[in-house]
């Protein structure tokens, strides 16, 4: 190991005197073309490494900057989704709260707004808790309804809030008629959680799946003429005294926010101021 030290250390020295006397006789471009001959590939090795370490810092720093410039966008389309769902949200509120106005202007008798606070499941929507009650004059058994038809009636008034039960309600029971056809009949709750009609036999090849069911007005519970749904299907119980009709309702209790409880004279015929009506 010493030996080749020596050797090499040698030959520099060698090389170092041959290109020093080779300058002082005049043969300073033989120096300076041996000396390019041994350092150009030097200085090519290390002009790629240098590249090369440039390349892969700049590709890094590329690469950084694009996974922060992701992340910031990913932040931003988070946000412009919720203010999206925001909006959206105000806007049905909005169109929902304008058409509970605009019908409650139009009714020809006195109701209150009330919003839906708490709903009571059992494998359905049983009933629904308004946050209007005893300090509002709300007296038992008042009509709940929305824009689009019957939802039930107060069953308990409470401090600040009342207990409706809805039409699905096992235990529900209200007087109707075929809007078309003016068959009269019962719209049941079904432990199911749906609603049924039931009627006379012979009323039963005046009613078609799709017909409108409203209020028939009896009792001086509910006004005349609000929907309550359609016709989904008939059953024929042959030679039965009561047929039955499976129905639509007219209100999605799940998606209800606010109703109108009819505190005033109830002995109106509501007919026209519904869609179903005309």
């Amino acid at each position: 190991m010493k030996i080749r030290k020596v050797v090499l250390l040698g030959s520099l020295v060698a090389a170092c005197l041959l290109l020093l006397t080779l300058q002082t006789r005049g043969y300073g471009w033989v120096a300076g073309d041996f000396f390019a001959v041994v350092t150009t590939p030097i200085q090519t090795g290390l002009a790629k490494a240098s590249r090369a370490t440039f390349g892969l810092w700049t590709t890094y720093l590329d690469w950084k900057n694009v996974r922060a410039e992701n992340r910031r966008l990913r932040e931003e389309v988070q946000e412009l989704r919720v203010r999206a769902l925001r909006v959206s949200e105000t806007d049905d509120e909005n169109r929902r709260l304008r058409r509970l106005l605009a019908m409650q202007e139009n009714l020809p008798l006195t109701t209150l707004s009330g919003e839906i606070i708490a709903r009571e499941w059992g494998g359905w929507i049983r009933s629904l808790t308004v946050n209007r009650g005893r300090g509002d004059n709300v007296p038992r058994l008042t009509a709940v309804i929305s824009p689009n038809g019957l939802i039930g009636r107060v069953v308990d008034v409470r401090p600040g809030v009342s207990i409706v039960q809805v039409l699905t309600d096992p235990t529900s029971t209200v007087g109707a008629h075929v809007l078309r056809t003016r068959t009269p009949g019962i719209v049941e709750g079904d432990p199911r959680g749906t609603l049924r009609f039931k009627f006379m036999a012979r009323d039963g090849a005046s009613i078609q799946s799709g017909d409108t069911l409203v209020t028939a007005g009896q009792g001086g519970l509910f006004p005349r003429g609000i929907p309550i749904g359609t016709v989904r299907a008939i059953d024929n119980r042959g030679a039965a005294l009561f047929h039955y009709a499976e129905i639509t309702p007219a209100v999605d209790y799940a998606r209800l926010d606010e109703v109108l409880l009819v505190t005033g004279d109830s002995q109106r015929d509501l007919t026209a101021f519904f869609p179903t009506g005309g």
